[in-house]
């Protein structure tokens, strides 16, 4: 998986952009790729990793997920 930073997220319209770590384009995503329960949303510097797709529209992130929300279940299931 990539790791990145959210660029930003636009929570009405329902998508944004990831900047990636290594340092390529920005990448797409869109708020049905999120992989968090209830509302899913991303705020502008959060830590992410994701995977990356094509589309017709060019690439856009998959199975985005939140880095401190990984940590933080981690740290509950020890």
């Amino acid at each position: 998986m990539r790791t990145g930073i959210v660029k930003w997220f636009n929570n009405s319209k329902g998508y944004g952009f990831i900047l990636p770590d290594e340092g390529s384009s920005d990448v797409f995503a869109h708020y049905s790729a999120i992989r968090m329960e209830g509302y899913k949303t991303l705020k502008a510097g959060q830590s992410v990793r994701f995977e990356v797709q094509a589309g017709p529209k060019g690439v856009h992130a998959v199975a985005i997920e939140a880095i401190e929300a990984l940590e933080a279940g981690m740290m509950l299931s020890r």
